[in-house]
Order: structure tokens, then C-alpha cells, then sequence
């Protein structure tokens, strides 16, 4: 037999082995890739929807129609989005009357003419649990994610603490 043939017949099989070792690796990435994208999307959503809720509340009169028309806000944006958060969307109502931090309801008490915002942030824990691969047992099941917007209270239009 020549030294050409010894050398073929010691390959032989190589392939089946070099896959069998670069699948799982490959695999877990494909599943790394899914769970960044994800989370990159719910980003975008969540923040469009923090955006929309500090933009809600700023235009309402009063703190409890401010909170009542941001949670309404931020469900209508993560339903266009068809971002499903695993539990309820957390918010997070804080505020500022002339550039100091202040409570959300404080701010709807301040006088005409105060510069006042709306703080609004937005919690939401992504379920990745369908990327999840038993290859990768360390990986959570969810991606939390957070955004905050503020937006200001219009200067010289009436507001209450009702």
C-alpha cells in the first residue's frame, strides 16, 4: 500500500467525529443569537412603551388619571409591539418640580407656571424559556428588561392632586 492510501484510510470518519463535537457548539450559539435578539426587540418595545407612558401621564390632570392612563399606555404599546411580558409590566411613578427629584403626586400639586415631569419607568421580564437548550443549563428563562422616559407637565395648564 502506498503512503497515499495509509493517509486516506487514517481520515476516514474524521468528518462524522468534527461534526458530531462543532453541533452543540453551534447549536448553543444559534440559541445565544435568539436570546440577545430577543432581548434587543423587547428593548426597543419596552422603551417605546416607557416613552408613551411618561407622555400619557404628563398630559393628565390629575396623578391617579396620570397613572391610570400610563399603565393603559404601556399595555396598548407592548400589545402593537406583541411583546408579552411573563408577568404584568412593573411601573415605576417618580417625578421632578423644578429640576429636584419629587414624587410622582407631588407633582401634580405645584402651582402654575413650576416647571414639573413625569418619571416614568417600565420593568418587564421576557420569557426566553423556547431559546432555552439543555446544553446551556445556566441560562435564565427570562431577560428582565427596563426603561425610563420623562416627560414634562405643560406650565401653564391647570392640574390637581384628585
Amino acid at each position: 500500500m502506498s503512503g497515499l492510501g495509509r493517509a486516506r484510510s487514517r481520515d476516514r470518519g474524521s468528518v462524522s467525529v468534527e461534526t458530531a463535537i462543532l453541533t452543540p457548539a453551534f447549536l448553543a450559539l444559534v440559541a445565544l443569537a435568539g436570546v440577545a435578539g430577543r432581548t434587543a426587540v423587547a428593548h426597543e418595545a419596552v422603551d417605546a412603551a416607557a416613552h408613551d407612558a411618561a407622555r400619557a401621564a404628563s398630559i393628565s390632570r390629575t396623578a391617579l388619571d396620570g397613572r391610570t392612563a400610563a399603565r393603559d399606555a404601556v399595555q396598548s404599546r407592548l400589545d402593537a409591539e406583541g411583546l408579552a411580558c411573563t408577568d404584568d409590566p412593573v411601573l415605576d411613578f417618580t417625578g421632578t418640580v423644578n429640576g429636584q427629584p419629587a414624587g410622582f403626586d407631588e407633582v401634580y400639586v405645584t402651582g402654575l407656571g413650576t416647571d414639573a415631569s413625569v418619571v416614568v419607568t417600565v420593568t418587564c421580564d421576557v420569557s426566553v424559556r423556547d431559546l432555552r437548550m439543555p446544553l446551556l443549563p445556566g441560562v435564565r428563562t427570562y431577560s428582565t428588561v427596563e426603561a425610563t422616559f420623562a416627560s414634562p407637565l405643560d406650565r401653564y395648564r391647570g392640574r390637581s392632586a384628585q
